[in-house]
């Protein structure tokens, strides 16, 4: 159970400094000038934060825990990957089937994104709870 806290809660830092990093740096440069209207002038911080409790518990189950069971720290990156592709996939290409001015590029650069993200916050996740959760010898 601590291993799981300390997962989840690394995860957490890990990906909201990522993500804060890359939404900072992006926003208006891919975002606001590939979706335009289709944007608020700011977000909503509630379905923001549901996103994020939500999302990590499935990179704590679905990654981290997995990693732990088997000691390998390339297993937290590999199953975080592609939860972060799977999970940016179905967003965006939904959006890309039923919105009329959803853009390619925005697919494309959040499907990678969200790859990435999501493989570093598992690994970190991984490398902190082994490092702080692990048993004493």
């Amino acid at each position: 159970m601590k291993s799981t806290i300390i997962a989840y809660f690394s995860a957490a830092i890990a990906m909201l400094a990522l993500d804060s990093v890359w939404l900072v740096l992006t926003a208006d440069r891919l975002y606001r000038a590939n979706l335009g209207d289709l944007m608020m002038p700011g977000f909503n911080l509630v379905p923001a934060g549901l996103f994020y409790l939500i999302y990590l518990m499935g990179i704590t189950v679905l990654a981290i825990q997995p990693a732990l069971a088997s000691g390998r720290a390339t297993t937290a990156m590999f199953r975080g990957a592609v939860l972060g592709f799977v999970a940016y996939a179905t967003y965006d290409l939904t959006n890309q089937a039923t919105l009329r001015d959803w853009s390619t590029v925005v697919t494309v650069a959040d499907l990678c994104w969200g790859t990435f993200l999501t493989a570093s916050a598992a690994s970190f996740g991984y490398w902190v709870s082994r490092r702080f959760a692990a048993p004493a010898r």
